[in-house]
């Protein structure tokens, strides 16, 4: 997976990069193809500001941090992201998605009808 990391005030060194490829890896093992994921880094006022955009099938994950450690702050990142893929991924087998009402609403009035036509004849 390429990952597409920008930063204009910090210079993204290999430990960077390889640090957020590790945190990004571990998304992947859900199963979900990750599309163009992208990361930008930015400073303001003593911490280390990180985002993050990643794309998915029938979606989109945002998600941000600030700290004055990098590495803390890559690591928050990738605990929200891991949050919002679990919530994406277990969403149709939700409890509360049985429960809405909307499989009683799309069920055909007409076969309730015939029936009815029926016993009356």
């Amino acid at each position: 997976m390429i990952i597409d990391i920008t930063s204009k005030t910090i210079s993204i060194t290999p430990t960077i990069r390889e640090h957020i490829a590790a945190r990004f890896e571990k998304l992947e093992k859900n199963q979900i193809p990750l599309i163009s994921p992208k990361v930008t880094i930015t400073t303001d006022n003593k911490k280390v500001k990180i985002e993050a955009k990643i794309n998915l099938p029938n979606g989109q994950l945002f998600a941000s941090d600030a700290h004055q450690d990098l590495s803390v702050a890559i690591n928050n990142l990738g605990q929200k992201l891991e949050r919002q893929l679990h919530r994406f991924q277990d969403k149709p087998n939700a409890h509360r998605a049985s429960r809405s009402g909307k499989d009683f609403l799309r069920e055909p009035v007409e076969d309730e009808l015939s029936t009815e036509d029926e016993q009356a004849a």
